[in-house]
């Protein structure tokens, strides 16, 4: 963990102990209660666009018969897990689904282009599936001020995810490690360059398959619109139910909060902020939208814990698996 990600993970979590003191830590966790068994199902419900974000790794993976449907369900699987849970940004559960699914037996260039377009396929369709929210809202007679503003902010990440796009197919990786070179002296790094080469190559290779893409695309769009249905589903076991449009609002905009947050760890007060912000607008309380963002956390808790226990024990069979290979030659 960097001195980054604790100063980060710091701050993060002093804004949510701030935004639950604020408003009654009790107050709070007496309006999740309400909840009671509902979360168990809230968190089964998850189950869903959890298989669609795997599926939408599987396309990209299943060139000339590679990969499984098994090996992308547990890879998105310790990939959210990480993501959620660890203090390592959003960035950890990307280099850890890259290694999993090298430990499965896939190239590391085939896991890492695949992961990396899958993602950035992800962060396309989480803005498309906001500026969709935040139309359908202002269709409603929702978002009369701030219209212009939040859809201007939706254009800047737009343009920046097709940038991000732009370089991959330049072969960033490439170009980052042999910046870092030069930086840092005269060290050997040819054995990275190459691998870093090979990586872009798998990308640029991906990208030439416009299908794959656009069905990783496409999947994962699905997955956040399906993922309204958790809102709708807490908000109801909440006793506080709300609109199938103001449930839209609050997943589309509130996971566009929290993906601007990637850097903080959970998105740790970010998503709770993000909640407060968007609760008048539909007309939750303030106790009940943060009772909506623990209401994420314990589903987070429940899916997560044990998938870092299976990366976990994962990451100790290949261990002892590799040091039998190496024992034996």
């Amino acid at each position: 963990m960097t001195r980054a990600a604790v100063f980060l993970f710091t701050i993060g979590a002093a804004l949510f102990v701030a935004l639950l003191a604020w408003r009654g830590f009790d107050a709070v966790v007496s309006t999740l209660l309400v909840a009671k068994w509902g979360l168990a199902l809230i968190a089964a419900f998850h189950l869903i666009p959890l298989l669609l974000d795997a599926a939408s790794i599987w396309v990209l993976m299943h060139r000339h018969g590679e990969g499984k449907v098994r090996d992308a369900i547990f890879t998105r699987w310790v990939g959210e897990s990480v993501n959620s849970l660890l203090p390592a940004g959003q960035l950890g559960g990307p280099v850890l689904m890259v290694r999993y699914l090298s430990h499965r037996g896939a190239r590391i260039r085939d896991a890492a282009a695949a992961i990396t377009v899958s993602t950035t396929a992800q962060a396309l369709s989480q803005i498309l599936f906001a500026l969709g929210g935040i139309l359908l809202f202002s269709a409603n007679g929702g978002l009369e001020g701030e219209r212009a503003p939040i859809i201007a902010v939706t254009v800047v990440l737009t343009l920046s995810v097709v940038g991000f796009m732009f370089l991959q197919r330049r072969g960033m990786f490439g170009h980052v490690l042999r910046l870092l070179q030069k930086v840092m002296g005269k060290r050997d790094w040819k054995g990275l360059t190459v691998g870093a080469d090979a990586v872009d190559e798998a990308i640029r290779e991906l990208y030439g398959e416009k299908g794959r893409v656009a069905a990783s695309f496409f999947l994962n769009l699905i997955g956040w619109i399906i993922g309204t249905g958790e809102v709708w589903l807490i908000m109801h076991f909440l006793g506080h139910p709300v609109s199938w449009v103001d449930a839209l609002l609050l997943e589309s905009v509130g996971q566009a909060i929290r993906g601007a947050a990637f850097a903080i760890p959970g998105s740790l007060g970010a998503q709770e902020g993000g909640y407060l912000l968007l609760a008048p607008l539909v007309g939750l309380p303030p106790d009940m939208a943060l009772a909506l963002s623990l209401a994420k956390r314990v589903r987070e808790l429940i899916l997560g814990l044990p998938g870092l226990l299976y990366l976990h024990l994962s990451e100790r069979k290949f261990q002892r698996r590799r040091a039998a290979l190496e024992a034996s030659e």
